[in-house]
């Protein structure tokens, strides 16, 4: 009787063992298994997070236009927020030159640029070689005669100096207006591609000197008159109304010197760009312009 009682304590506590082993183990399993649920959930929560994070840094595409400091950048700026709307985050890269800017174009840094008129741009192409077209054309920049050392016009002395551009197309702008001041007078047919040695006529003998545009307004106390380009004359803090002869609005460099929104050849359909255009020709954009330069700088009427 004892021994089978023995036998059968022995195999209760067996039984129990195995038991407690089996729970033992099973309580294991569902430790490790909650833990991996757990640490699953910690990554697909961040990997959550990080694609929100993505996608609110995403939201805006980057537009990175180059500018002149004034009135193109500016202009530019008054435009951030309704590009914002349009869902571009418009980046304003300022250049104080006229070649960087459309060499930066060409190579890619620049998605566009805003700081020339369409002639310039069309000779730059020619000159060196760059494949970039005209997106839409935004306003235009009466070029300006101001007082340097003379006060006006009727005053200018035998020999008086007068400054322009050194540059094709602009030296070209100078000279037409002096032309319609009757300072001077061009050959037939040279038009917007008149260098002083096309002058046939110089009653005055006006010495014509050539200066980069940008250094214009600072060489002005160093001649009698310059011709000064609209938005090197404004960055000079010169006021239309103060200068001594402006283009009118009907001439031949008005009619041919835009500011146009340049890119690259391919990219003027695109999304992005026509946003910029669409905003920049704004009713909002067009009251900027006319408050802010007061003539210095003319929206074009399309």
């Amino acid at each position: 009787m004892k021994k089978r009682l023995g036998i059968f304590l022995a195999a209760s506590l067996t039984a129990f063992a195995l038991a407690g082993c089996g729970g033992s183990q099973t309580e294991t399993n569902t430790s490790e298994s909650t833990a991996a649920e757990s640490s699953a959930e910690t990554e697909t929560a961040e990997a959550a997070d990080e694609s929100t994070e993505e996608a609110a840094s995403g939201e805006l595409e980057t537009l990175i236009v180059g500018a002149s400091p004034a009135p193109h950048a500016e202009i530019l700026a008054a435009a951030q927020e309704a590009m914002k709307e349009k869902g571009y985050d418009l980046q304003i890269k300022e250049y104080t030159d006229y070649i960087q800017p459309n060499n930066a174009l060409e190579s890619g840094e620049l998605d566009a640029n805003y700081f020339q008129h369409l002639t310039y741009l069309n000779d730059f192409n020619e000159q060196h070689g760059t494949h970039l077209v005209s997106a839409g054309a935004i306003h235009y920049e009466p070029f300006g005669i101001y007082a340097g050392k003379t006060a006006d016009l009727e005053s200018l002395a035998d020999g008086a100096s007068v400054a322009v551009p050194n540059d094709v197309t602009n030296e070209a702008r100078a000279l037409l207006l002096l032309q319609d001041q009757g300072l001077i007078t061009l050959a037939d047919g040279a038009g917007l591609t008149a260098t002083k040695n096309d002058i046939v006529d110089n009653p005055k003998n006006l010495e014509i000197v050539e200066i980069e545009a940008a250094q214009i307004p600072r060489s002005i106390n160093d001649v009698d008159i310059a011709v000064i380009n609209g938005n090197y004359a404004i960055d000079a803090g010169l006021k239309v109304a103060d200068a001594l002869a402006v283009e009118s609005q009907d001439s031949l460099a008005v009619q041919n010197y835009p500011n146009v929104v340049a890119v690259r050849e391919g990219d003027e359909n695109k999304e992005s760009i026509q946003a910029l255009i669409e905003v920049l020709k704004s009713d909002e954009i067009k009251a900027f312009i006319e408050t802010t330069y007061q003539g210095a700088v003319v929206p074009i009427e399309d």
